[in-house]
Parts: C-alpha cells; structure tokens; sequence
C-alpha cells in the first residue's frame, strides 16, 4: 500500500484503533469489576454473631433459658407467681424484648410470660426443622406445662396472634382469654389459601447479608410515629436477627407458610377474645378486624388512635391499659 505520510497510523481510523484496544483492556476492566464485586460481598456480609456475646447483652436477668419440647427457650417470666399468668407472643422478625414495656405494667397483677419463639431471637431454631403453627402450639403446651401454668390468658402480635389463635383453637383448655393484636391469618392479595409462599431470589441472601440499613427500612411501615424506631430498637432488631441460624430459620418458616381458611379453627374458639389494632397499622389494616369479629364466636375490638403496627412498643401504656381492662373485666373490679 501507499507509504505512511508523518503523523499518520495505521489502522483504519479511530474506531478501528479503539477496537484493537479492547482486548489489551478487558483484563484490566475485569479485574476491577471483580475487585468492586468483593469489595461490595465484604461490606455487605452479615455473619452470624457469637451466642455468648448475645447471651451476655440480650438475656441478662430476668431472662433464663427452658427446656421444652427439645428447644431451649429464651424466656423472661415476671410478676407474682400465684398471679394469672399472661403469654405473650411476638411478631414475625421479633423477640421477646418487644413486650417489656407493656410486661412491666401489667406485672403488679399478672406473671407476665415472653419468649423468643422458635426460630428466632436467642431461642433459635427448632431442631425438627418443622415451623408449623400446630408445632409451635406443641411448644407452647411444653413450655406451660413445665412453668406448672394450667391455664393462661394469650397475647399475640401479627404472626403471633395467627399463632395465638391458632393454639385457642387446638388447646382450648389452656386459654383463658385472648388478645389478638393485628393478627395475622387471612388471605391477602398475593398470598392465597392453599399455595406455597414465592420466596424470591433476594430474600435467600438474607442468611449471608444484612446491614443495618436494610433492617431499618424493613421496619419503618411498622410505626406510625417515626420517632418510635429509634437507634437503640433498630440495633435490638438487628441483633437478635443475626443470632446463629436464625436467618436461615426465617427462610425455612417462609417456605413452610401455607395459609388455611382460617374460619373453622376461630370458630372453635371460646375464650372471650379482644382484636387490638392500631388505628393507622399500614401493615395489616385495622379494617381486618371485621374478619375476625365475624368468624370468632365471642369477641370485640379496640382500636388505638394514631398507632401503627406495633402498639406495644410505640405506644405500652395504652396497650397495657387495653389488655388489662379485657383481662379484668368490669364486674370483677371492686370500687375503690
């Protein structure tokens, strides 16, 4: 061909040149992606942390450690032991520290009973691998049986009030009353009777990846006031989800839940029965207590102004006062 005139390459033009180039370049652009890939697992792995740190800062006294039902259950139980005993029962995600407050203010007149369910908090995970509400009932039985409890009022929160309703339905005898707070059990848009939940593909990160962030985001719907998820609650969460097999226990939970009709079980249900809701819950509506109040054959409700999703932590003394009035009803309570 022609010579090359001065300042002249060869090559065909500039985008000729850039196509040569870019396979000298590609390693390199490679190993930086790979390198922001691994920078990115390493800030966003969440291990487990140690049982005995979490032991040592989440079950001091009053918390001790039941053997029930092949479990070994994280439990706080309060209050004047020949008193009438409440369980408590918490949310999905949750533990036992979501009742303190509300436990301290009943506790001049009830045994107040909480525990980390099973599979979560530092109860952990149940060794059968099986997270059915008829199993936690077995547990729940187990637990009263070696408390020496005959008979207790239940209290539960959204998962732990399907749980709670669940166990009046199965174990009638062992149920006084009922408090059911936003409880779940009714199918929902996209979560129908009969069919295995769809657990997607970023929920089975959750066992290697949980930042702090994520944690706050997941539980902000849950207040209405946003003052009320503090730092001090969102590290709280965040521990006792980081608590050794816990995450993988929550994926196993989800795969399990397959909701039932839940009419004939509420129907069984003779324990007089409160729903307590809060007024602006954005989770479960409290438009969903016309469910309940149809189904179950002795019941009535109370709805908390102003109050989201989780009345026992964003507002106990109101929560307290409502469980408390349902507990000890009127005819019962001397004048002064």
């Amino acid at each position: 061909g022609p010579p090359l005139r001065r300042g002249e390459t060869g090559g065909g033009g500039p985008d000729h040149r850039l196509a040569a180039m870019i396979p000298r370049m590609l390693p390199a652009a490679l190993a930086l992606l790979l390198l922001a890939l691994l920078a990115a697992a390493w800030w966003l792995h969440t291990p487990d942390a140690p049982r005995p740190a979490l032991e040592a800062r989440w079950a001091a006294p009053p918390s001790r450690f039941v053997e029930a039902a092949g479990l070994r259950l994280h439990l706080r139980d309060t209050g004047p032991r020949g008193a009438p005993a409440i369980l408590f029962l918490h949310g999905f995600g949750s533990s036992l520290h979501t009742w303190e407050e509300v436990a301290a203010a009943l506790e001049d007149g009830f045994r107040t009973i909480r525990l980390d369910l099973p599979g979560f908090g530092l109860t952990g995970p149940d060794p059968t691998g099986d997270y059915s509400d008829t199993r936690a009932g077995e547990v729940l039985a187990a637990l009263l049986d070696a408390l020496g409890v005959a008979r207790a009022h239940v209290v539960g929160s959204s998962m732990g009030g399907r749980i709670a309703w669940r166990f009046a339905a199965e174990h009638p005898g062992r149920v006084e009353r009922l408090v059911l707070m936003a409880p779940d059990g009714f199918a929902s848009p996209g979560l129908d009777y009969g069919k295995p939940p769809r657990v997607g593909p970023l929920m089975r990160l959750l066992p290697y990846t949980l930042p702090r962030f994520l944690v706050r985001a997941g539980m902000a719907p849950a207040y209405a006031d946003p003052a009320a998820l503090t730092e001090a609650r969102v590290e709280r969460y965040h521990a006792m989800l980081t608590a050794p097999g816990v995450r993988r226990a929550i994926l196993a939970r989800m795969g399990q839940h397959i909701l039932v009709p839940p009419e004939p079980f509420l129907a069984r249900i003779a324990a007089p029965t409160l729903l307590l809701w809060g007024e602006k819950d954005a989770m479960v509506p409290a438009a969903h207590a016309a469910d309940y109040l149809r189904a179950l054959p002795d019941a009535r409700s109370v709805v908390l102004p102003g109050i989201g999703h989780a009345p026992m932590e964003e507002a106990p003394e109101a929560t307290a006062r409502a469980i408390r009035a349902f507990l000890i009803p009127a005819a019962a309570v001397s004048d002064p």
